[in-house]
C-alpha cells in the first residue's frame, strides 16, 4: 500500500503505473473520497470539540432552568455527529477498499509489455545440452526409476495429486537442505513458516484481494500460501524492528498450495504445475533506501544463480515486464532453466523487491539514526522449489541408457550416490 500523501501528490505517476502494469485502475475515485474522508474528520473532530464544550457549560450551570439550553445544544450536536460518524465509517469503507488496489509504481528499468510472453532476456548461462539420443520427459524418467507415482497421487489427491518416491523423494530433501546450506552460509536465519495463515497477511503481502481465485480457503476464513513470503513477512507485523538488525534475512521453507485458476489445459501431466510443493525461500527486509533495495534485490538474484550453477543446470535471467509484474513489485526477475524435452526454458525462480508496500500495509517499521520511525523495504527470492526444479534436474542429466547422473554438489546429500538407475 502506498501513503496516501505520495498518492495526492503523485497523481499522474500512480496512473501511469497502473498503466504500464495493465492494472485497471485510475486514481480519481481514490481522491474524491479521500477529500470526502478529510473533510467528515475534521467536522467529526470540530463537532466532538463542541460536544466537549458544551459538556463544561451544562457542569458550570447552577440551576435546572441553566443547563436546558446548553443540554438541547449538545443533543443537536450530538445528533449530527452521529449521522456523521456513519458517513464516514461508510467512506472509509470504500477508501480503504481503493487503497488496497492501488498498485506500486514500477521501476523504470521495467520494459513494457502485457504478459510474460513481452518479458525481456537480461543473461544465460551453461551450455545446453546436445544428446546423442531423444531425451525423455522427466515424467518417463521418474516412472521407470521408480521415483514418483503420479497415478496413484491422482487417485489420492486429485488433479495434479503425485507422490515422490525413492530418489525423487531424497532429491528433493537434497535440494532443500543444499539450498539452506547455502543460504544460512550468506547469513539467512532458517526459518520454518506455516501455511496455514490469516487473511491479514495475504492483505499485507498483496496477495489479496486481486489473488483470492488462486488461492486455497479454509472454513475458517483462512487461506492456504503459496510461498513461505507471506507467513515470513507477518512475522513482524505491527512491530518496529531493531535497526541494528537490518537487514533481516529470512531461509524460510514450507509446504505451498496454489489453486492454479486459469491454467487448466497447461501442464496437466507431471511436475511442472501443481497444487502442492515445496519451497525455500529468501525474504528480506531492509533500511527504506532505493539503492539498497536493488542492490539486494540483485543479491538475491546471484544466490540462486549460485545454487542453479552448482547444479550445473543451463538457464536464463528475464526481467519481468510491467504487465507480468504483481500489484506490489517494483521489478522482478524471472529465472528460467532448459527443460530438454519441451527444448524451451521453463520458469524455477522468482525475485522481486517491493519498497515499502508491503511493510506499510503490515506495520513493519524501524527507527533510522535521526530517530525517524520509517517503514522498512522487502524483497523475496526462491532458493529452490519442488518438484519444478527436480523437472530440469532429472532431463538436464539423463543419460543414454535412461539413468540419471546425481549433480557432485548434491552426491554428500544422496548418501554418495552418484546415478540413480
Amino acid at each position: 500500500m502506498l501513503d496516501i500523501k505520495f498518492i495526492r501528490e503523485h497523481k499522474d505517476l500512480i496512473n501511469e503505473g497502473a498503466r504500464k502494469k495493465h492494472i485497471p485502475f485510475t486514481v480519481d475515485e481514490l481522491l474524491v473520497l479521500d477529500e470526502k474522508r478529510r473533510t467528515l474528520m475534521t467536522s467529526i473532530e470540530k463537532k466532538r470539540a463542541e460536544q466537549n464544550e458544551v459538556s463544561v457549560k451544562v457542569a458550570a450551570a447552577k440551576t435546572p432552568d441553566e443547563r436546558v439550553p446548553f443540554i438541547t445544544a449538545m443533543q443537536q450536536v450530538k445528533d449530527a455527529l452521529k449521522k456523521e460518524e456513519e458517513q464516514f465509517k461508510e467512506v472509509m469503507l470504500n477508501w480503504q477498499r481503493l487503497m488496497v488496489q492501488v498498485p506500486n509504481v514500477p521501476d523504470v528499468s521495467v520494459p513494457e509489455g502485457a504478459s510474460d510472453a513481452d518479458n525481456k532476456e537480461v543473461r544465460t548461462w551453461g551450455t545446453i545440452p546436445q544428446f546423442s539420443f531423444t531425451p525423455k520427459n522427466h515424467i518417463d524418467l521418474m516412472r521407470v526409476h521408480d521415483m514418483a507415482d503420479f497415478e496413484r497421487g491422482s487417485k489420492t489427491a486429485g488433479f495434479r495429486g503425485y507422490f515422490l518416491k525413492n530418489s525423487g523423494a531424497m532429491l528433493s530433501f537434497a535440494l532443500w537442505q543444499y539450498a539452506l546450506d547455502q543460504l544460512t552460509a550468506k547469513g539467512f536465519t532458517p526459518l520454518i513458516a506455516p501455511s496455514l495463515v490469516r487473511r491479514e497477511a495475504f492483505l499485507g503481502t498483496g496477495y489479496l484481494p486481486q489473488g483470492e481465485d488462486d488461492l486455497y480457503k479454509t472454513q475458517d476464513g483462512d487461506f492456504l500460501a503459496g510461498t513461505a513470503e507471506v507467513a515470513t513477512m507477518a512475522y513482524y507485523m505491527d512491530e518496529i524492528v531493531d535497526s541494528a538488525q537490518l537487514p533481516l534475512k529470512f531461509a524460510a521453507f514450507s509446504p505451498c498450495f496454489r489453486r492454479e485458476a486459469g491454467s487448466h489445459g497447461k501442464d496437466t501431466k507431471g511436475a511442472i504445475r501443481v497444487h502442492e510443493f515445496y519451497k525455500v525461500e529468501q525474504v528480506v527486509l531492509c533500511e527504506a533506501s532505493h539503492e539498497t533495495s536493488v542492490q539486494l534485490h540483485e543479491a538475491l538474484t546471484k544466490n540462486a544463480e549460485d545454487l542453479i550453477q552448482a547444479l550445473g543446470l543451463p538457464y536464463r535471467v528475464v526481467v519481468n515486464c510491467g504487465g507480468d509484474l504483481g500489484l506490489g513489485q517494483v521489478k522482478k526477475y524471472d529465472i528460467e532453466c532448459w527443460v530438454p524435452s519441451e527444448g524451451k526454458y521453463r520458469e524455477t525462480h522468482s525475485s522481486s523487491y517491493f519498497h515499502d508496500f508491503q511493510t506499510r500495509r503490515l506495520n513493519i517499521r524501524y527507527k533510522d539514526a535521526e530517530g525517524v520511525t520509517r517503514f522498512a523495504h522487502s524483497l523475496n527470492n526462491t532458493a529452490a522449489a519442488t518438484p519444478r526444479l527436480l523437472v530440469t534436474l532429472i532431463e538436464n542429466n539423463q543419460n543414454e541408457d535412461g539413468s540419471i547422473t546425481i549433480p557432485p554438489i548434491l552426491r554428500p546429500y544422496m548418501g554418495g550416490i552418484e546415478r540413480i538407475g
